[in-house]
């Protein structure tokens, strides 16, 4: 159960770990200390309920259909390979940083916040149930829950790391060589979990 579950981290560490609202939400949370432990633990929660819900629906759906599952594999290899190019290209040429917003929130504001930018981003069901939940079809059983447990376990140690240790990660997070150098393990992540999903669909052609 081991392989699957690594597989389900990188993946899931290799999805989570980008430039984005809901990342700069947490961080921003953490660095004024607003509640920021319920908005890391939220972020938690919802990222488990999506993958659970591709595990169980995208990922049982295609695991029970043998074509299907190759074609996902193929289909999943293609996005693994153009996410890879993606996070190769801002690691040779930098320029992002992570840059958070000022202001304190209530706790219901903050939630709300958490909520939205959760749900009404459509990446987060494209990484979580779509990708996640396609992938997952690589295994059957128990080793497809373990393969989402790793991808659960990845977004809760980073989301959980941010919001933690957000006052000591933000000047890391703030320089841009900092993201070139996560952006280029990213892309080997994903090219390394790509190039699996190929010896798969191979060999299930």
């Amino acid at each position: 159960m081991l392989m699957p579950f690594m597989q389900g981290f990188g993946t899931g560490g290799g999805l989570i770990v980008a430039i984005g609202a809901q990342n700069a939400f947490v961080l921003a949370q953490a660095l004024r200390r607003n509640h920021h432990v319920a908005v890391a633990l939220l972020c938690c929660l919802f990222d488990v309920l999506l993958i659970s819900a591709g595990v169980a629906g995208v990922g049982a759906a295609v695991g029970g259909a043998p074509a299907l599952r190759v074609g996902m594999a193929w289909a999943a290899a293609a996005f693994l390979g153009w996410y890879g190019a993606r996070a190769a290209l801002a690691a040779l040429h930098g320029g992002g940083c992570l840059e958070v917003e000022s202001g304190e929130r209530t706790l219901r504001s903050a939630v709300l916040f958490t909520l939205a930018v959760t749900f009404l981003n459509p990446h987060a069901y494209l990484d979580t149930v779509v990708l996640v939940g396609g992938l997952s079809a690589s295994f059957e059983g128990a080793a497809r829950w373990a393969f989402a447990v790793g991808a659960m376990s990845a977004s809760c140690i980073w989301f959980l790391g941010l919001g933690l240790g957000g006052a000591r990660l933000a000047p890391v997070f703030r320089r841009p060589v900092s993201w070139r150098v996560l952006d280029g393990l990213v892309a080997l992540t994903m090219w390394s979990i790509a190039a699996g999903q190929v010896r798969f669909a191979l060999a299930g052609a």
